[in-house]
């Protein structure tokens, strides 16, 4: 298996777009890996007869997998290459979830459930850094934006995952059997894609170990904090529609389950179609220009779900998710601008911004218990214009 991290010298145009492709098919992966898992968490609750709080406990241990896997990311990547650290995740994530199905069929101990689900976290978070890492080395290499499109096959892959386990779930496939099909088609595809990452250079490796023994951590760095509060108002405004905005067109809207499902849906098909062709305004508009345009559609559009009239709501879905398709893996692209310093400051925006995948659902819950649910998306209009305040950071280092 070849290993790879960024290359300093321009590559043959066949041997780049072989590695796009590759990418594509691995962020699609960790779309289908991550929603196996998340439509099979009902089905969880009612084998092992959770409560909602007890659910809640046992899905924060890979939240705490993930926090645990994201900041050490960059450094196994550097050190080991990006194909070696995504396989490494791969295979540390897939084993936690057939641990889950295992322990979840057999209706074992909830704490065994957890320390799958810490594995998992632990596996997609080096993961996650490490294809984004290869991402940026293509996408430097190519010389045009292609993070979003990455991004869109992580969004494509879940839906297609999720739409699979709707199945499975309506069929009563043990968790055991969905997720052994899972793991055998990741790891088939892996196969294939994980050789067809850019090529590793020693010269460049020795160059980036020489650059962490110069620098100060990427934690002291203002604009890499910076990027990494743009990626968190990213974040916070994509995992809320994913975790809330169902609930909040059956509860605020008085619509039926189904409805809501349709709203979510529409929310995701239009973040995954922004993703797809906002490449093209990125490479002629720039970065900040997109961002801001981004943010500001994120805001109307959750007011116009929050104060529309139901149909009105359903644009609001739409230009919400046009709004939330692009902070998230610009802000990747630019913590990456620097070949050198890539792997250090990516694992510290992705740690930031999945902070709010990890908080989000709490601090929402919470307001909404308050003011109900409908309104306690409010927070995300008040995040999206914070991050307008902040956006310059992800400036293209040609126009500094």
């Amino acid at each position: 298996m070849t290993d790879t991290t960024s290359l300093p010298q321009p590559l043959d145009r066949a041997r780049v777009t072989s590695a796009r492709t590759a990418v594509f098919v691995v962020f699609a992966l960790a779309g289908l890996v991550f929603a196996s898992w998340a439509s099979r968490i009902a089905d969880a609750k009612a084998a092992l007869g959770l409560s909602a709080g007890e659910l809640g406990l046992t899905l924060f241990a890979a939240s705490v997998g993930s926090v645990t896997g994201l900041p050490l990311a960059g450094r196994i990547s550097d050190r080991i290459g990006a194909s070696r650290a995504v396989a490494l995740g791969i295979g540390v994530g897939l084993a936690g979830l057939l641990a889950v199905g295992l322990v979840v069929d057999a209706e074992g101990p909830r704490l065994g459930v957890a320390a799958g689900l810490f594995c998992v976290g632990l596996g997609v978070g080096v993961w996650d850094v490490s294809m984004n890492l290869e991402g940026a080395d293509v996408e430097r290499q190519l010389g045009t934006s292609v993070m979003p499109h990455f991004h869109a096959a992580f969004s494509g892959g879940t839906v297609v995952s999720a739409l699979i386990g709707a199945a499975m779930s309506w069929g009563g496939v043990p968790l055991t059997v969905h997720f052994l099909g899972a793991t055998v088609l990741t790891v088939g595809l892996a196969w294939w894609a994980l050789p067809r990452f850019l090529p590793r250079s020693a010269e460049h490796h020795e160059a980036a170990r020489a650059a962490r023994e110069r620098h100060r951590s990427a934690w002291l760095e203002p604009r890499t904090l910076l990027i990494g509060v743009v990626v968190f108002a990213a974040a916070f405004t994509e995992g809320t529609a994913n975790d809330w905005l169902a609930v909040a067109f059956v509860e605020g809207h008085h619509l039926p389950a189904w409805a809501g499902v349709l709203a979510f849906a529409t929310f995701l098909a239009f973040m995954t179609l922004a993703r797809l062709l906002g490449t093209g305004l990125l490479d002629r508009r720039g970065r900040v220009p997109v961002l801001r345009a981004s943010f500001a559609l994120a805001a109307v559009g959750a007011a116009l779900v929050i104060f529309g009239t139901p149909w009105l709501a359903f644009v609001g879905a739409a230009v919400w998710g046009i709004g939330a398709a692009l902070g998230f893996p610009v802000g990747m692209s630019a913590s990456a601008d620097d070949a050198e310093r890539a792997a250090a400051r990516m694992s510290v925006v992705a740690t930031i911004g999945y902070v709010a995948f990890i908080a989000g659902p709490p601090v929402l819950g919470l307001l909404g218990d308050s003011v109900g649910v409908l309104y306690s998306l409010l927070v995300v209009g008040a995040l999206a214009l914070l991050a307008l305040t902040v956006v310059p950071a992800v400036r293209e280092p040609a126009d500094d």
